[in-house]
């Protein structure tokens, strides 16, 4: 929850390869004051069956830059294992061996105090997007 001299976070995964929610993907948090600070890892979490991260920890006060890194080489692993990937993908190539394309995906943005920030990520093996959410 934001306040008014901190700002909050909140995230979810789609994977659009199989038009569903990511579930299990582990979400890394980070936290900097000012372009040159140093960045403060704060915790993290993992996605749920819903694909949503609701328990990422709370931002210090004075925090001005956000870092989300999704752990996404272990989601796909998991999921080319399973099959059913491959099986949604119908004629789509094969992942490389190491289960995805992009293992990892990190987004860095800006935050103001005591605005709300939801970063959805949009994933497939091949590529990715975010963007602000509501």
């Amino acid at each position: 929850m934001s306040t008014e001299t901190t700002a909050s976070v909140s995230t979810h995964i789609l994977d659009t390869s199989i038009g569903k929610p990511a579930e299990g993907v582990s979400i890394s948090l980070a936290a900097r004051t000012g372009l040159q600070g140093e960045w403060a890892a704060l915790g993290g979490s993992a996605t749920d069956a819903d694909g949503r991260c609701k328990d990422l920890p709370a931002l210090p006060e004075g925090t001005t830059h956000v870092r989300l890194d999704f752990e996404t080489e272990t989601y796909f692993s998991h999921k080319q294992g399973e099959g059913k990937q491959a099986e949604a993908q119908q004629d789509a190539p094969r992942v490389r061996d190491s289960g995805a394309f992009f293992p990892e995906v990190t987004i860095t943005f800006a935050v103001n105090p005591g605005e709300h920030y939801h970063v959805p990520l949009l994933l497939n093996p091949f590529g990715y997007s975010v963007y602000r959410g509501s």
